[in-house]
């Protein structure tokens, strides 16, 4: 599977969004688009071009992709399955990316940033209902349980981003055990719980041409 390996605050700077890629560092002085606040590359600093319709959609698609931390092949399977669903296809699709347990990980505080819950993922240290998961991507849904493993509840780094969690915040549709390292999806976000500066009609014009 590839992966993006180049600094990943230059995808910020790129999309001129903070994507919080880099956990507390994008909320300290060392942000790179606070820093930065233009395109990468040469000569980006002089001005910032202007795009075309297509343009315009192709960079929205690329903002929510890279927020994520998704391939396109992967998340072109989550457009066509928000497409099958009832409803409006964009608000489907943002709720399923959010119901990835990399995600939900992420959101209850338990990594300060996507890639780093899912890497807590792969490595085995978390239980999705008492059952241990490997799945960054397995779709959480109402009602679920997301814990730490007993073996892993005294890891530095886990510890660390959960003290710094309040400044993040948590959704209402979830609920942190912060001392047991626990957490409840209470239930699935709606479209108007997700506050990201997201315009979801211009992926799905995107991938309707």
């Amino acid at each position: 599977m590839g992966r993006y390996t180049d600094s990943v605050c230059r995808l910020c700077r790129r999309e001129n969004l903070k994507l919080h890629l880099k956990g507390d560092r994008c909320y300290s002085d060392k942000c790179a688009l606070d820093r930065r606040a233009y395109p990468p590359g040469q000569h980006r600093q002089e001005r910032r071009a202007k795009f075309s319709p297509y343009g315009i959609q192709l960079r929205e698609k690329q903002k929510v992709k890279r927020m994520y931390g998704i391939l396109e092949k992967q998340f072109y399977n989550y457009f066509r399955q928000a497409a099958r669903q009832r409803g409006k296809t964009g608000e489907n699709l943002l709720i399923l990316l959010e119901r990835r347990l990399d995600n939900m990980i992420y959101r209850l505080g338990f990594a300060d940033s996507r890639s780093g819950a899912r890497q807590l993922v792969r490595h085995g240290h978390l239980l999705l209902n008492g059952k241990r998961v490997n799945i960054p991507s397995c779709l959480v849904s109402a009602e679920d349980v997301i814990e730490v493993r007993e073996k892993s509840k005294k890891m530095a780094r886990l510890l660390e981003s959960l003290e710094s969690a309040p400044r993040r915040g948590v959704p209402s549709w979830l609920e942190l055990d912060q001392k047991n390292l626990r957490g409840v999806v209470k239930a699935l976000p709606k479209r108007e719980d997700l506050a990201m500066p997201i315009r979801e009609q211009l992926i799905v014009e995107f991938y309707s041409r």
